[in-house]
């Protein structure tokens, strides 16, 4: 039984809630508790979407630095690779997934949020990567997931200064997609989670998969990507509803099965 992270499912929404007070702080055992409540998400069928919340004060205020600090060189490179994994979950669900972001969220914080497709953040929020400021760098994606949303001067400037963005210039960069009132972060979530309860679930997780993969690689190989994923499609049900529901009913009326 997980201890600091949960997964609520409700309506169709899927809530990753992370738990440990008073900062939410990201110790091993939260990390490996966040990849399993996204493999969780991942294979519950009752799951359509997910939000990833730290609750109504903070989203999670980084690693836990008391036990980074113990580990020398040889320990952090037998861990890394499984840290920047277990950070990076959350980008590995084969859905719609969306940050709902409160008070902090730095470094691996931060970094847990990017790897969603959404970010909807309090208009007091506090982004930031300030890994720096210890000596070190981003280790948990922040490197590679900011540059790809930001582009690279911003995130440089995020990294080599490792201050705290506010709200407002979040938006403006694009690091966050939306912004409301702090107390109405969760609800904005489920709103934004709850257009893809009875959506074709297949073909969200293969546009998803298409647009993901395809950043990854060259245009010619992406366009590869998104012949395969196009052409899988025509073997589900979900196809078949949504074709012959436009034909009888015209566009949007189609009552998908996700299968």
């Amino acid at each position: 039984m997980a201890e600091f992270v949960t997964l609520e499912v409700s309506e169709g929404i899927g809530t990753i809630r992370l738990a440990r007070p008073p900062m939410n702080a990201l110790n091993r055992q939260v990390q490996e508790e966040i990849r399993a409540a996204s493999r969780q998400a991942t294979v519950d069928p009752e799951v359509k979407a997910v939000i990833v919340y730290g609750g109504e004060k903070v989203f999670a205020a980084g690693a836990d630095i008391k036990e980074m600090a113990e580990l020398d060189f040889v320990q952090m490179s037998e861990i890394i690779a499984d840290l920047q994994s277990a950070l990076g979950a959350i980008a590995d669900i084969p859905k719609p997934t969306v940050a709902a972001i409160t008070g902090y969220a730095l470094g691996g914080g931060l970094e847990v949020a990017l790897g969603a497709d959404r970010r909807i953040a309090g208009d007091n929020v506090k982004l930031g990567v300030p890994e720096i400021l210890l000596g070190i760098i981003p280790g948990g994606g922040g490197t590679q997931r900011l540059a790809r949303l930001v582009g690279p001067a911003k995130a440089k400037d995020m990294v080599f200064t490792g201050r705290f963005v506010g709200a407002e210039e979040a938006l403006q960069i694009g690091l966050i997609d939306e912004m409301v009132a702090p107390d109405e972060v969760y609800n904005a979530a489920r709103t934004w989670a709850s257009q893809f309860t009875g959506g074709a679930s297949r073909a969200i997780a293969a546009a998803k998969a298409a647009i993901d993969q395809g950043l990854d690689t060259d245009l010619a190989t992406g366009l590869k990507i998104e012949q395969h994923l196009f052409a899988s499609l025509f073997a589900t049900a979900d196809r078949t509803i949504g074709m012959e529901s436009f034909v009888e009913n015209g566009p949007g009326k189609a009552k998908f099965t996700g299968k």
